[in-house]
């Protein structure tokens, strides 16, 4: 089974380009923070890159800058081709079929940023619709321990 799900921040803006038959490609690179400390303390991160085709890619494009936290889901995929000069250059990426809209915070200098976002997914939507209340941070405690109970794991 190839499905991946990925959750970080973008370490660019995406690159928007057309296919000569129009078609929408979009590459960019998503920062994945690991569960675990190093032995400095800190947390490391693996750089992924993905591609998003047709819509899915244009809106990426759109909602989608350098430094935002979001969500992609996919299958991995690795293609091989060789440059003008002869050298073959091979790419593992990430081939998005779906994505999470970046959040942003209930709190801050960009509290209003979700204003013009009319194809928020519908988890986005219903929060903003809810008593007028912002949207809660799912990743705020991204990063610290879960407890869990043996007895509560299904193997």
């Amino acid at each position: 089974m190839n499905n991946v799900n990925l959750t970080g921040r973008a370490t660019r803006d995406l690159e928007l380009r057309y296919t000569p038959n129009g078609k929408a490609v979009a590459n960019g690179s998503i920062a994945v923070q690991r569960k675990f400390k190093n032995a400095n303390g800190d947390y490391d991160a693996d750089f992924v890159d993905f591609v998003a085709w047709g819509k899915t890619g244009e809106l990426m494009d759109e909602y989608i800058k350098k430094g935002e936290h979001f969500g992609i889901s996919g299958t991995l995929q690795t293609r091989t081709w060789e440059k003008d000069d002869g050298t073959k250059v091979k790419v593992t990426e990430v081939n998005v079929s779906d994505f999470d809209f970046p959040v942003k915070p209930k709190n801050g200098s960009n509290s209003s940023g979700n204003q013009n976002r009319g194809n928020e997914s519908s988890n986005l939507s219903n929060a903003s619709n809810s008593g007028g209340q912002g949207y809660e941070d799912p990743f705020a405690d991204e990063g610290k321990p879960i407890e869990i109970n043996d007895d509560d794991l299904p193997f």
